[in-house]
């Protein structure tokens, strides 16, 4: 899978460079991991006709991640890079600003998501295919501006301000 991927490499470039990043790190791959064992209940082929469909339990679960990843990156990542620069005399580019913002758009796709799923009906999943393909597709461009703001929060974090 290209977002487990992706992971990976992220994890090598910049795990261990900074508590808050590897924090960050964790928090995804958790979500991550929930994300497949759903998408693993999606057909393996289009010429399958059996599609196997998530229990209410396995919706909640997921959901659950995706709300706590997302909740996690607005307040309590975003607050623990905050403090890290406070403390050391940096402040926010603007270029750190406009990638935050585009991750905060985002956020109500997946949000929608879950409200969608949270007290769902089996009767009701009909979209869930479709649906689980969106939520990658936006969780993957989270991802894509999430590891460019972690390369500029690096960045920042690895040269004192006045250096």
């Amino acid at each position: 899978m290209v977002m487990l991927n992706k992971f990976r490499q992220v994890q090598e470039e910049w795990g261990g460079s900074s508590e808050v990043i590897d924090h960050w790190l964790e928090t995804r791959q958790a979500l991550l991991v929930q994300y497949v064992k759903l998408a693993a209940l999606q057909p393996a082929s289009a010429s399958s006709n059996v599609v196997t469909l998530p229990s209410k339990e396995e919706l909640h679960e997921f959901s659950q991640h995706l709300v706590d990843y997302i909740s996690e990156g607005h307040f309590k990542i975003y607050d623990m890079v905050m403090d890290k620069w406070s403390s050391t005399g940096f402040q926010s580019t603007e270029e750190i600003s406009q990638t935050y913002a585009k991750i905060v758009l985002t956020t109500e796709p997946l949000l929608s998501f879950t409200d969608k799923y949270a007290e769902i009906s089996d009767d009701d999943l009909h979209d869930f295919e479709s649906d689980m393909s969106k939520v990658g597709e936006v969780l993957e461009l989270r991802f894509e501006v999430e590891d460019l703001l972690i390369k500029l929060i690096a960045d920042s974090l690895a040269i004192p301000p006045g250096a």
